[in-house]
């Protein structure tokens, strides 16, 4: 099935520089969009986006730090002005943490994952989406986590701050549905990037994550493998597509099936 409603359009994706990141930008760079990379590590996103225009297409590269909202009104702006309206807006920047017991972390642990996956797609979409309210279109897709609704011993802070950007964008999308604007949210599961690797160092964390462990409540991915960052942004590109021009508010799990949800 071809795409549509992407080509052409001038799309945000913020983490650029990570592994779903990337592969969501190269996503909607491929089915014609103009694609922003921006990340708090600009010379990757400048790497992302040199890589991008020489298969051919429009990218620009950028440092925007999510959490700072200064920040992100000033890279919103220099995009809208120098590159076009941006119509899609995608916030896949986030921080994983430290697996720890609830009452192990320390109040900076807090407020950094909070900065990031919480506040971060708060700042986008509230600079994002008030141009898109005045223009009465545009889609809006965060990327969340399938921890956001099922409990997980040792990822209190990383579960928490997933849930608070899912009921945000959610929020968003149902105040702004009868004006032409889609929010929706992808949930992934465990997906082989460089963030959740992070504490795969971890005496059998990776085998955890994939079999399940019964002392810690866990259980594990049914289809047996992580997925893969493109099969992430196949979904993005999906859900941005006039395909699912009917869908907004809600989330779209794709976790090999660990949340057990029919």
């Amino acid at each position: 099935m071809k795409l549509t409603g992407i080509e052409g359009s001038t799309v945000l994706v913020t983490g650029a520089a990570g592994g779903i990141g990337s592969a969501v930008a190269s996503c909607l760079a491929t089915a014609g969009a103009s694609v922003v990379a921006a990340d708090i590590d600009g010379e990757r996103a400048t790497a992302l986006a040199d890589s991008l225009r020489e298969g051919g297409s429009t990218a620009l590269g950028l440092r925007m730090d999510v959490t700072d909202c200064t920040d992100v009104e000033r890279v919103v702006d220099t995009v809208e002005r120098s590159v076009g309206p941006i119509g899609i807006l995608v916030n896949a920047a986030g921080v994983l943490g430290r697996v720890a017991a609830l009452t192990e972390y320390e109040d900076a642990e807090w407020e950094r994952v909070f900065a990031v996956n919480a506040h971060g797609p708060f700042n986008c979409m509230r600079a994002v989406g008030r141009r898109m309210a005045e223009r009465r279109h545009g889609r809006i897709i965060t990327v969340g986590s399938n921890s956001a609704a099922i409990v997980k011993t040792g990822q209190g802070l990383y579960g928490a701050s997933k849930a608070a950007a899912h009921y945000l964008t959610n929020c968003l999308g149902l105040e702004l549905a009868g004006l032409g604007v889609r929010c929706l949210v992808v949930a992934p599961g465990t997906t082989e990037t460089a963030m959740s690797r992070t504490n795969w160092h971890l005496s059998g964390r990776r085998e955890a994550l994939l079999h399940g462990e019964q002392d810690s409540y866990r259980v594990g991915i049914p289809r047996g493998r992580f997925a893969q960052p493109e099969e992430i942004a196949s979904v993005v590109g999906f859900l941005a597509s006039d395909q699912a021009a009917h869908l907004t508010v809600t989330t779209v799990t794709v976790d090999g099936g660990s949340s057990l949800r029919p």
